[in-house]
């Protein structure tokens, strides 16, 4: 076979490969958004009892499009917009402070040496082992002392959240094992503070994995059900978007509300979409900058 055949033939199995790796990624996407394309359909669906549906077809497409839902949930009928404040308040609250403590502990255990140090790290990642739920019973009588559950879920539900931030310290603290340790060492040379040497020369150099625990942070209470109901139970002012319009479904109309369910799921997405999109390179980089070492 001759040198311009070879490269014919392999040129038409790489040109097949990449065919068939598009196909694949194509189905995979159509799965994937199904549910989602899905969500959004539903959402548009103004529910009539007297309609009778006939398969999945009208189930899954509206016959005739409406806005009803997204009326219903700004017409001061439901506590929606109360519980949609609920959760940006908790969100924004843990994404800034767990965002701050992460990064004081992260740099501490990077740049410092002390006694106990290594014990510390192995200590708080084998406790991250344990799902956070086999404390609950604790933490509510432990928040119910202090008045932070039912009517005061809120900041009970920031104050769970930010309480044990510290240990999720581990991707933050790898991020800044890459910078390297000559900067600190020449800035301690110049009289610089190891305070001024963190805001003045670590923190501009660590966009990214800034970013990505702020993300993190954020989507953890944005998408919280389990502490939520937990904590608020029983006091419908202080439910987050995830457990009210659980309990919508709940409801004997389980036909009517599902389409409102979808309405309000649409607007939840709605912000956490924004923020990956926009943020979505920062993301990536703090994810890989924060895993060369440990």
């Amino acid at each position: 076979m001759s040198k311009t055949d070879n490269n014919s033939s392999m040129s038409r199995k790489k040109t097949a490969n990449t065919v068939w790796a598009y196909i694949v990624l194509i189905m995979i996407s159509i799965i994937w958004l199904f549910p989602f394309a899905g969500l959004l359909l539903q959402s548009f669906r103004s529910y009539d009892p007297k309609v009778e549906y006939g398969g999945m077809v009208d189930y899954l497409i509206p016959k005739h499009f409406s806005l009803d839902n997204y009326r219903f949930l700004f017409s001061g009928q439901t506590n929606f917009l109360r519980w949609y404040g609920n959760t940006l308040v908790i969100a924004i609250f843990v994404s800034i402070l767990q965002t701050m403590i992460i990064l004081c502990v992260s740099y501490a255990l990077s740049r410092m040496r002390f006694a106990g140090r290594e014990l510390l790290m192995r200590f708080w990642l084998i406790l991250g082992m344990f799902p956070g739920f086999l404390t609950m019973i604790c933490l509510y009588f432990l928040l119910k002392q202090f008045g932070m559950t039912q009517a005061g879920a809120v900041p009970g539900l920031i104050l769970i959240s930010v309480a044990s931030s510290g240990m999720g310290y581990y991707v933050c603290k790898g991020y800044f094992d890459t910078i390297p340790k000559a900067l600190d060492e020449a800035a301690r040379i110049d009289g610089a503070s190891r305070a001024r040497i963190f805001f003045t020369m670590i923190i501009p150099m660590s966009k990214p994995i800034i970013i990505y625990t702020a993300l993190v942070a954020f989507m953890a209470p944005w998408c919280d059900y389990i502490f939520a109901s937990y904590v608020a139970f029983g006091h419908d002012e202080s439910y987050n978007v995830a457990v009210a319009m659980t309990r919508w479904v709940w409801t004997n109309d389980y036909q009517g509300y599902f389409t409102r369910f979808c309405a309000g799921g649409i607007l939840i997405a709605i912000p956490v979409t924004v923020l990956f999109m926009a943020l979505q390179n920062y993301y990536v980089e703090g994810v890989t900058g924060g895993a060369v070492k440990g």
